[in-house]
């Protein structure tokens, strides 16, 4: 399976330039970084957004998510409750090991001299 071709334009990604991967209840899915935008633009409503997973906002996500899962699991803030927190915030964090595990790991940083879609 080619993990590297375009979900809404069905090109392929040549590198990690290029790559925006996007979440939507527990589906991550890859993107051209101007397909993404149009993406963005033909969505609706809240509960159909895509969030993406990786750059600079899912990296804030995950280092706000890490810090977190880590005080609620290692203190005894809100009791049960704060483990259950602890154990929902793991959520973004997974998301983006996925992304970079499927998707980024198997493409390279940059292409010099690529061609133009």
């Amino acid at each position: 399976m080619n993990t590297n071709i375009c979900r809404y334009c069905y090109k392929e990604i040549r590198d990690r330039d290029e790559l925006i991967t996007a979440s939507n209840w527990f589906r991550v899915r890859p993107y051209h970084y101007r397909c993404f935008e149009l993406l963005e633009q033909d969505t609706k409503t809240i509960a159909g957004a895509w969030t993406p997973v990786n750059g600079l906002t899912g990296m804030v996500t995950t280092v706000l998510m890490m810090i977190l899962s880590v005080l609620m699991f290692t203190t005894n803030i809100l009791g049960f409750i704060g483990d259950i927190l602890g154990l929902v915030a793991l959520y973004p964090i997974f998301l983006r090991v996925f992304s970079f595990a499927v998707f980024e790991s198997r493409l390279p940083k940059y292409v010099e001299n690529k061609k133009r879609q």
